[in-house]
């Protein structure tokens, strides 16, 4: 007789074996039509799933986390289904649920088009009407094959020869005539799809990700809970576009990428403006927190990534080179080298904590089909430092760290920051004793920010606990910049050590950390923030003096000289072109201010102020205007 355990602590018996839906209905009827699944004993399961013991139960509707990747998974059969129905003959292969949506893989010798998926999202929409039910069967291992095999289905054999371990169950999920291989769970009928799902595009892909297998044609959707979501996210997909940083790069006169050297950036003479305010910026806020600034080598023999273990481990993604007989690599880390500069001169228990800074250059062999602008690329410039301290430091050391990297989010217009703490994997190096104490060192120093995270079991690095740092952005969207790795075992492996009170010999713990994570990305992410309209402070072209006739030319440089010696980047305009569209032009160029010359403000010693969102301060002083962008500056407004 099992007992059935809510979340709310209530308690429900049952004399006999009951499925999920039964104990919704149980509860009431608006809460069975509602149920898309359960979760027993904390396991995601269908609707259907049979409850012979006591458990703990949670009905899965609309509402919950959980439901998004119901309605995803579904949204890919559904989809399988009406595929095979449009275009008999076509195998099916894998169809996940992922960030956003689905996809499903096709073998099919005719290629897709966007006219098939207008097709195929709507004989969904059909599938979605008719209400199947979508119900579970196990089924025996060799008859699945004989099946599956029998109908052409040869990937779905290879599933469940190669994929599905001997033992486990095979589970088919059917859903009126068709079926599928999947461990599921899933709705419990498709109408519970409902109607925030659309078809986006469709890309190749080979099959289990083997270059030397079969390519395959991949068709990606976006699903949702209702059409409203859906709305909203193809909002946010418009907006997106509108804020690609590689297309704001280009308009902008930023930077561009180009085939010969794939991966790298060619800053321009704006796009490196903001590059160097960036770089600055961290700089200065480093140096006050008592970092010191080294420099170490681009290219440094394969001994040393041996020693350190980057060798083994990260061989596939370092580009290296030979001179004299010798093997080196081009650093793809800045880590080991900075242990070097550690191990130079006797170190005291005295000299730690020792912070060192590195605007480190790296490069790694990112696959090509993964580049993308400034986000992905295989040189990249880390905002990286490494803290040497002792165990007992590491709290006051995380602590100082985030209250730099909060500040330093707050100015470039970041307010909203996600934290998770990783704790230790199964495969790690170190003391469990050491362990527990980094652990709680990391968690103490956000408990006493009264900061709010997430914790990440079994998600830390090998060598030691972590802390990352995300920024969501304006959309939505969230990027994963900041970092504070604990390391217990790179120092050892690198010889470093200190000479503790005791006169002893010790090795420190190293302290990995960055908040940027790379200046190309971060600057990406900032153009995306900003759609190119950066922050005063950090806009290449602050002010643009533009005449009305040349009438005023001399007196529009003297204006521009005058803000320039002011420390402040302006740009004059003299052409022979009229105002308007001399307006028209630097305000699609995301100017901040567009300072205006004509016979009076000549004659007042003036110039007329419109800021690029149109709006007209009047007539200002040079003095009140350097005035005003100097405290926008200091104040890092935008």
């Amino acid at each position: 007789m099992p007992v059935v355990t809510l979340p709310d602590g209530s308690q429900k018996s049952f004399d006999k074996p009951v499925s999920v839906h039964d104990v919704a209905a149980s509860i009431g009827p608006g809460l069975a039509k509602a149920a898309l699944a359960g979760k027993v004993d904390g396991k995601l399961v269908d609707t259907s799933y049979s409850i012979d013991t006591d458990a703990q139960l949670a009905i899965v509707t609309l509402k919950d986390d959980e439901a998004l990747e119901l309605v995803r998974h579904d949204a890919a059969h559904v989809m399988a289904q009406a595929v095979q129905e449009l275009y008999p003959g076509t195998q099916v292969t894998i169809g996940p649920a992922i960030e956003n949506g689905f996809y499903y893989d096709f073998a099919r010798e005719e290629s897709f088009t966007p006219e098939d998926l207008e097709k195929i999202e709507a004989r969904m929409q059909e599938i979605v009407k008719r209400d199947l039910p979508i119900t579970r069967e196990v089924w025996d291992r060799s008859e699945a094959i004989k099946t599956f095999d029998g109908i052409g289905e040869k990937y779905k054999v290879e599933i469940i020869e190669d994929i599905i371990p001997e033992g486990e169950e095979v589970s088919v999920y059917r859903q009126g005539e068709w079926f599928d291989v999947c461990r599921g769970p899933h709705l419990p009928s498709t109408s519970k799809l409902g109607k925030g799902f659309k078809l986006m595009k469709v890309a190749g892909a080979y099959w289990r990700g083997d270059s030397n297998n079969q390519m395959l044609q991949r068709i990606y959707g976006t699903a949702w809970r209702d059409a409203k979501e859906l709305k909203a996210y193809l909002h946010r997909l418009e907006e997106a576009e509108k804020r690609d940083h590689r297309k704001i790069g280009k308009a902008l006169d930023l930077f561009h990428t180009q085939e010969e050297a794939p991966g790298m950036i060619f800053w321009h003479d704006k796009g490196w403006t903001i590059y160097r305010l960036v770089e600055q910026y961290i700089r200065e806020k480093i140096q006050s927190a008592g970092y010191r600034e080294i420099r170490t080598p681009q290219i440094v023999d394969r001994t040393l990534w041996e020693k350190s273990g980057h060798w083994s481990k990260y061989r596939a993604d370092m580009f290296t080179t030979q001179s004299e007989n010798r093997d080196y690599a081009i650093k793809p880390m800045n880590c080991p080298c900075h242990v070097q500069v550690f191990n130079q001169g006797l170190k005291s228990y005295r000299d730690l904590p020792l912070r060192l800074a590195e605007f480190g250059s790296c490069h790694r062999n990112e696959a090509s089909g993964t580049l993308h602008g400034l986000m992905r690329v295989r040189n990249f410039v880390q905002d990286d430092a490494h803290i040497f301290c002792t165990e007992d430091q590491i709290q006051s050391e995380v602590s100082g760290f985030v209250d730099l990297l909060f500040e330093i989010y707050r100015d470039f217009g970041f307010q909203d920051v996600m934290i998770a703490l990783s704790t230790r994997p199964e495969q790690r190096v170190g003391e469990d004793e050491v362990w527990d104490k980094a652990e709680k060192a990391l968690e103490d120093a956000l408990n006493a920010k009264g900061l709010e995270w997430t914790l990440q079991p079994g998600e830390g690095a090998f060598y030691g606990p972590k802390i990352d740092f995300s920024l969501r952005d304006c959309l939505g969207r969230v990027w994963q910049c900041g970092t504070m790795q604990v390391d217990f075992s790179m120092p050892g492996r690198l010889d470093a050590h200190y000479i503790a009170e005791d006169n002893s010999k010790k090795i420190p713990v190293m302290l990995h950390r960055a908040i940027l994570g790379s200046l190309e990305r971060f600057i990406g992410i900032l153009i995306e923030e900003y759609a190119g309209a950066m922050p005063l402070w950090l806009s290449p072209t602050q002010a643009v003096v533009m005449n009305i006739t040349d009438k005023q030319a001399e007196y529009s440089k003297k204006v521009a000289e005058s803000l320039k010696l002011q420390g402040f980047r302006v740009e004059s305009d003299l052409r022979n072109e009229k105002i308007g569209f001399k307006i028209r032009e630097h305000t699609l160029t995301r100017v901040p201010y567009l300072l205006v010359v004509g016979d009076r403000e000549m004659e007042n010693g003036s110039v007329a102020v419109r800021t690029r969102s149109g709006e007209d301060l009047g007539s200002l002083t040079v003095d009140e205007l350097s005035s005003r962008l100097r405290d926008q500056v200091a104040r890092r407004s935008n």
